[in-house]
């Protein structure tokens, strides 16, 4: 399945590691679907599976109608700010939402609000640098 331009959300991002030692990750686990990667262009979604939405409650900053997308699942994101995207494979679960409640991050005036994906190292710097941490993102499918 390739990305698509079919709107699916927007909020925030941030990045996160897994799997084997790549750029500033030392090893760790391979995510809920086991095949996380920090040097691929992976992500992890805050509603990939029921076990996962009850822990990031993303409906509890107002982000309910997040849609399920497990393990696999395609998407685009774009930095709302200069226009670059990346295409992602979700692998994992996260972030958990409910601890960055009304979180902003802001470019021309116009602001994105909640975490609602993070990124491995390698889809995060396609877009932005890993010094930011925090970026305003649309994502589509």
């Amino acid at each position: 399945m390739a990305c698509s331009s079919n709107s699916l959300w927007a909020g925030e991002t941030t990045w996160f590691c897994c799997g084997a030692a790549w750029g500033p990750c030392g090893s760790a686990g391979g995510g809920a679907c086991g095949n996380c990667r920090s040097a691929a262009n992976h992500g992890a979604w805050p509603n990939a599976s029921q076990a996962c939405w009850d822990i990031t409650r993303p409906d509890q900053c107002g982000e309910g109608g997040i849609p399920r997308r497990g393990c696999g699942s395609v998407m685009n994101v774009r930095h709302q700010c200069s226009g670059a995207t990346v295409c992602i494979t979700i692998t994992d679960c996260g972030p958990r939402t409910r601890s960055f409640c009304g979180e902003q991050s802001c470019c021309g005036g116009s602001c994105r609000v909640n975490r609602i994906l993070d990124l491995t190292p390698a889809a995060y710097s396609a877009i932005g640098s890993l010094d930011s941490g925090v970026l305003p993102v649309l994502i589509t499918e």
